[in-house]
């Protein structure tokens, strides 16, 4: 009897576990609506003042920081040499609060939680040379789950005073670097969306251009007709090609896109055309080509952190990749030792670099080199 009873504790809750993660693939997006979507109007003064990039503190990530975490080295990883060439690095969204629109990324869990971010995330970028990172006004979490229309418009407004945080930094940025000298820009999730806004403004048709090593705006959606012609810079197909832009968004299988697809395809590009219809860019960080394939044993380390950010692993070799037909980065089944932060649909959005953190590392410093040696 008591073997039976216990049989049948282990069956509801494993039916329980079941449910739920049932619940979370197809209806995880919704849930996280009702949770983190603001329930206030956009107030600008409630984000408090702009940040001063003239102040060391106004940066996360900057050279002669200590504790940069953009520094760090997973285990596994090569010290590696840093270089001369320059990266401004946008920083995803760390800002999870719900009482406002925007909220400040330099004090408590959120400051946190971005630095773990930039340790997994630009520190595949660093060897590059000096690595700039911004605190800004995030527009919070609930801003990109936003569907009634007073919701969408806060969450307009707090990603335009998100922005002009941004532009302002990337203004102290340019003053600090010498005259012509070769840069690199990046960005992630939030900070990718910030990024193509900065390019179309500051980098399409401006001598600026000239000057990009190459950008990569991982974790955003770019539609290859809509978006893709304002950004001033060519979609990369190879990994010794300079002056190029990146882009991705890493998805296991099986896939379940729509909330992503949903969101891209209701807005109108950066061109001024539709979105809806139209393929999302999909580069291979593994081959640096564009809608390719490539094997886990082309992965030379995908990084696995810990549930803190705090610490990482390096294994190799890493996962696979592929570009889908819709322009999605698949990764076959799901990777062990990611429990945190993976999104409803299979969606790996906050491990777009890490996946391929090696990869990255090898890719940047690839197109440094061709840069430097067309110049």
């Amino acid at each position: 009897m008591i073997a039976r009873r216990f049989l049948w504790v282990v069956a509801i809750i494993t039916f329980a576990v079941i449910a739920l993660a049932f619940v979370w693939r197809f209806a995880g997006d919704r849930l996280l609506a009702g949770v983190l979507v603001p329930d206030a109007v956009f107030d600008a003064a409630a984000a408090g003042a702009a940040p001063d990039y003239a102040k060391d503190g106004s940066w996360v990530a900057r050279p002669g920081m200590a504790n940069d975490p953009s520094s760090f080295r997973p285990d596994g990883a090569s010290a590696g040499v840093r270089g001369d060439t320059a990266v401004f690095f946008i920083p995803p969204t760390a800002a999870f609060g719900t009482s406002q629109w925007n909220e400040r990324s330099d004090a408590g869990s959120t400051a946190d939680r971005l630095a773990g971010f930039l340790r997994i995330e630009a520190s595949a970028l660093a060897d590059a040379g000096p690595l700039w990172a911004p605190h800004y006004r995030q527009a919070v979490l609930g801003s990109f789950l936003a569907k009634d229309a007073d919701d969408v418009a806060s969450a307009a407004a707090a990603l335009d005073l998100a922005y002009g945080d941004v532009a302002a930094a990337f203004a102290a940025f340019l003053a600090r670097q010498p005259k012509d000298a070769p840069i690199i820009l990046a960005g992630h999730s939030q900070g990718a969306l910030h990024l193509m806004r900065l390019m179309r403004e500051q980098v399409a048709g401006k001598p600026l251009a000239g000057r990009v090593v190459a950008a990569y705006l991982v974790g955003w959606p770019i539609s290859i007709s809509a978006d893709l012609p304002a950004l001033g810079l060519p979609a990369c197909a190879q990994r010794d090609q300079p002056g190029c832009l990146l882009g991705w968004q890493s998805f296991a299988e099986p896939a379940e896109p729509q909330t992503l697809i949903a969101m891209f395809e209701a807005g109108t590009g950066l061109a001024g055309l539709p979105r809806k219809g139209t393929n999302m860019l999909c580069n291979n960080p593994l081959t640096g080509g564009r809608g390719d394939a490539a094997p886990a044993a082309s992965n030379p380390g995908s990084l696995v952190p810990s549930a803190n950010l705090k610490a990482a692993q390096l294994v190799a070799p890493g996962v696979p990749a592929r570009c889908d037909a819709r322009g999605l980065l698949l990764i076959g089944e799901a990777p062990s030792g990611y429990p945190a932060f993976v999104m409803p649909g299979n969606n790996f959005h906050v491990f777009d670099y890490p996946l391929f953190w090696a990869a990255v590392r090898q890719d940047v410093t690839a197109r440094v080199a061709a840069w430097k040696a067309a110049h």
